[in-house]
């Protein structure tokens, strides 16, 4: 055989190694081959196509009978800068897993589409005036592209777009099932609207005013049912962007208040929007974590973002209104002395506008009011106007960060504290959100430290109620912080009705949820932080709502047979934009400058009216909604899905009760929007019938993140990070020294890795090796082109074991292993089994990298039994290669439904195992022992080892202690 020889200049300088003179050796450019050959095979022969049991796409009763195994990536946005070698990582581990699961005799779906609704490509629009499709279709084609060369075997038959129209006439078509669905809190579940207004019509239920239901206009029913639709239109607060001219989700705001997008000022602002009562399944959403397989990290951060707590409802009289408020802490009621409304509160809303309208903010100031109270502004109404404008400018999570100094004011309005009758002002202030609860508190500010500061920054009063459990006391003018405590004793609390002194908490909690429920002015109940998902977005690039209003406001949904509603072309795609500084601003869609698609003659069934269309768009969360459910029946015009296509695949099974993805990969940043989007979606489509599973997602695993070294110049600018050399300890950059940190990789930081640049360099399997080997698939780890050489090399041997390099002809033979090699051979298989099985793909190939060194070190032929389970063992992680060799075994079919290895129990026990001896801790003797030797004998054979005796030298045995077979300790008398 001839031998080549690696330059050593070019493995120094991290490249793949100098070819020399072996015209069969597995190179860039012989993997390059390789690698097309076997992608158009596949595609040509559908060699990944998963069967249906009915349908287009069904197959052969055989493949359908097989355990079927629905395996997913998240959706993937189509970039126009294209893949950096990050991107894939999780996209190479499920096809990783999926290899091996059809090898292991399962029916395999795994497929993959693109999100393409969204900002960046509506931006690129505004920015260079191609159209967002235009953009977004060449992106997915280059995408397509990169992910092809790495291999994947996706069923390409399911592929889905959402910007397709055929796709997204059924993202519309799930908006009218919620539109048209209410939550029946008797059947915990959605209903049909036809059923709740079935209930009015019939008396069941009385409307707010108690009129008759066939006495009340279109547009008086059309408000009660959207007091009740799952999907509803409303005047609500939101963050409102003028920088990039649109409404931004809670979770699309920085800490800081700030645009993620963009980095725009973000403000408070009522607007006519969409929303999902998401809150309506609080409850199940928060429940049905308890049967999913996903990260206790993520299920963590759904139950705190749902935030579930129990407590009491409390009416506060202030004038001829109320203040309703959530306490959890009823029992502290006789402690309330002052209240604390959100800024954007109903009661306070008129008094920036001069209206007064809902207002409790009186003309003057009353009589004796703390000048700190004021905020220096001559009447309540300027105060509140002035406040509230400074806090819309805040976000909801500077707003509940714990700031030094609190601020607020003064409304000029005091409420009755219904216990003790006293009267407590009123005031408001950022810390409390409209967000939570009903947007008011009752301060208790010896008891919470938020109202605690707040307290003494203005100067207010404060009671004990709880007795502290130190030596601080009872005035809490004496105390430096609040005293808050679950397990007290309740004191100062007795009024003429009902005394709660000497009772403990929980005791406290109950007496008084009764007594208020008795009086008529409260009652317990549950409360959710989780807030409805605010569904609107003035932008053009995303899914037109199916919703059309008559000249009295009334909102009609379009029939299915009117679906999809498509875009329609517009000359200018950008929502108009304002000055970002700007609050007082209103959003202007670039689909309400199309008059002729926006006013429309339809027959909704009453003869042609005319209408005005809906001119926001959905969010782009609304297409990864549901996209699981597409995958399985992609063709179908008919329905969303056909029922026994679904329940084949995503049905409840045993350990599965709610169905869902048999396995989900995506990043941890998804946790509480589409996770949580996704998961309220399938359970209305489940209440209502059209699917089999409540969940989407039966298991959820996190991948990490490949990150790269960021390089940066004096100014804090980022360099080239293929241009920076390291010399002497340091890093440099045209001579000019850089600093280096461990960051995130992307384009805009200069240290982007192409997936094309390493399959050029190195081929695709090399690279699927490399990503698979830096670690465990779910810690972040450094990219280092270096090192991707070391996979490359494993390649080369195993290539090598199978294949002579000088004449291209195979060299195993047909002998029998020896026994070393078939030890070694099945503690692989066995090895590599578990770990695919556990998604342990860095340990797998160790694995099979210890078995192919095993065969080159023997330095025979290696035995053509054991190199086509080598083959098959590789095969999931590097199927070109892995394809080709069992090609060249004599195999005419295809390696990726070859029956994976398993392994002979008999050869996976070590023939000896080392058992450890010792005396008075410390080691005397190692014995090479059977495994399955008793104590007994264990303990016979150390007693008679020359170094123990010797160790022992004639003294007496206290007591022997053995754990075979691999420990004995020796106690001395």
């Amino acid at each position: 055989m001839s031998e080549t020889t690696n330059s050593p200049a070019a493995e120094s300088a991290g490249g793949a190694p100098t070819e020399t003179t072996a015209p069969h050796r597995y190179t860039a450019a012989l993997a390059a081959d390789i690698e097309a050959r076997w992608q158009e095979f596949w595609e040509a022969e559908g060699t990944y196509e998963a069967p249906n049991p009915k349908g287009d796409l069904a197959g052969d009763a055989g493949s359908v009978a097989r355990p079927k195994k629905f395996i997913m990536d998240m959706f993937p946005y189509p970039s126009g800068a294209g893949l950096h070698v990050g991107h894939p990582l999780g996209f190479i581990a499920t096809d990783v897993y999926a290899r091996h699961q059809r090898m292991t005799g399962h029916n395999v779906l795994h497929t993959l589409g693109f999100d393409a609704f969204g900002l960046p490509a509506e931006q690129y629009a505004v920015q260079t005036g191609t159209h967002p499709r235009v953009s977004t279709e060449a992106n997915i084609v280059n995408m397509r592209r990169q992910l092809r060369r790495l291999g994947l075997g996706h069923d390409g038959r399911r592929s889905i777009e959402t910007i397709d129209p055929a796709y997204y006439k059924w993202t519309q078509w799930i908006f009218l099932q919620v539109f048209n669905s209410w939550y029946d809190p008797e059947a915990d579940a959605a209903r049909p609207i036809d059923t709740l207004v079935a209930q009015f019509e019939a008396g069941d239920r009385p409307t707010p005013d108690g009129r008759a239901w066939s006495g009340l206009s279109p547009l008086e029913r059309a408000n009660i049912l959207g007091e009740y639709r799952l999907a509803y239109a409303s005047d609500a607060p939101v963050n409102w962007c003028p920088g990039l001219g649109t409404v931004l989700a809670n979770e699309e705001v920085t800490a800081d208040g700030r645009s993620e997008r963009g980095n725009y000022p973000v403000f408070k602002a009522k607007l006519r929007q969409w929303n999902m009562r998401i809150t309506a399944y609080a409850d199940r959403l928060l429940n049905g974590l308890d049967a999913l397989d996903w990260p206790e990290a993520i299920k963590l951060q759904q139950r705190n973002w749902i935030g579930r707590s129990e407590g009491a409802r409390v009416d506060f009289p202030v004038g001829d209104d109320k203040i309703t408020v959530f306490t959890t802490r009823q029992d502290t009621l006789f402690g309330a002395t002052y209240m604390v409304l959100a800024p954007e509160h109903p009661l306070v809303a008129g008094a920036d506008n001069g209206s007064g309208t809902g207002s409790i903010v009186p003309d003057a100031w009353p009589e004796g009011t703390h000048d700190v109270w004021t905020g220096g502004h001559a009447t309540p109404g300027d105060a509140v106007a002035a406040y509230r404008k400074q806090a819309a400018s805040k976000s909801d999570v500077e707003r509940q960060a714990e700031a030094k100094d609190k601020t607020g004011v003064f409304t000029g309005a005091f409420a009755t504290n219904p216990v003790s009758g006293e009267q407590v002002p009123v005031f408001i202030a950022d810390y409390v959100l409209m967000g939570y609860g009903t947007g008011a508190i009752m301060a208790v500010p010896a008891h919470d430290t938020r109202d605690f500061a707040f307290a003494r920054a203005f100067e207010l009063p404060m009671r004990c109620v709880v007795e502290p459990s130190d030596d601080r006391g009872t005035d809490p003018s004496t105390w430096d912080d609040a005293f808050a405590s679950y397990d007290a004793k309740i004191v100062n609390s007795s009024g003429a009705d009902i005394s709660l002194d000497g009772l403990g908490v929980t005791e406290a909690k109950a007496k008084i949820t009764e007594w208020l429920a008795d009086q008529g002015i409260g009652e317990g109940t549950v409360n959710f932080r989780l807030r409805d998902w605010l569904f609107s977005r003035q932008r053009y690039w995303g899914e037109p709502f199916p919703i059309v209003y008559d000249e009295d406001g009334v909102a009609h949904a379009l029939p299915e047979s009117m679906l999809p509603l498509e875009l329609p072309e517009v000359e200018d795609y950008s929502p108009r934009t304002f000055d970002p500084d700007d609050a007082d601003t209103q959003p202007e869609t670039p689909l309400s400058r199309n008059e002729d698609w926006v006013n429309v003659d339809l027959d909704l069934g009453d003869g042609i009216k005319r209408y005005r269309r809906e001119t926001n768009t959905m969010p782009n969360w609304a297409g990864s909604c549901w996209y699981e459910m597409r995958y399985l029946d992609p063709h179908n015009s008919d329905a969303l899905v056909d029922p026994e296509i679904e329940q084949y695949w995503m049905g409840p099974r045993d350990g599965q009760p709610a169905g869902g993805v048999d396995l989900y990969v995506g990043g941890a940043e998804h946790a509480v929007l589409h996770l949580l989007y996704a998961r309220f979606w399938s359970q209305v489509l489940h209440d209502l019938g059209h699917v089999s599973s409540s969940e989407p997602f039966h298991k959820l695993y996190n991948q990490g993140m490949i990150q790269a070294f960021v390089y940066r110049d004096s100014r804090g600018i980022a360099v080239p990070a293929a241009e920076v050399e390291e010399r002497d300890g340091g890093y440099y950059y045209q001579g000019e020294k850089v600093s280096r940190v461990l960051g995130k990789m992307g384009k805009s930081l200069k240290n982007a890795v192409t997936p094309d640049e390493i399959c050029a360099e190195y081929g695709a399997d090399t690279l699927r090796l490399y990503e698979m080997a830096m670690g465990p698939l779910d810690v972040s780890r450094p990219w280092d082109t270096r090192a991707v050489v070391g996979q490359y090399r494993l390649l080369q041997r195993l290539w090598r074991n199978v294949v002579d390099e000088a004449t291209g002809e195979v060299t195993v033979v047909d002998g029998e292993p020896d026994e070393a090699t078939l030890r070694a051979l099945h503690k692989a298989i066995d090895g590599v089994s578990q770990d695919m099985a556990n998604l342990r793909f860095n340990t797998a190939i160790a694995k099979v990298t210890e078995l192919n060194n095993h065969l080159t070190k023997a330095g025979t032929p290696v035995p053509r039994t054991v190199a086509e389970q080598l083959v098959l063992l590789i095969a999931p992680l590097a199927p070109h290669i892995a394809e080709e060799l069992w090609r060249k075994l004599g195999h005419t079919d295809s390696v990726v439904h070859a029956d994976f290895p398993v392994a002979d129990p008999a050869y996976v026990v070590d023939e000896t195992v080392t058992c450890v001896v010792q005396i008075k801790g410390k080691v005397k003797a190692r014995l090479e022992v059977a495994p399955s030797i008793s104590d007994a004998d264990l303990e016979a054979t150390a007693l008679a080892e020359p170094a123990v005796v010797a160790a022992l030298d004639g003294a007496g045995i206290r007591k022997v202690i053995v754990r075979a077979p691999k420990l004995v300790n020796i106690v001395p008398a």
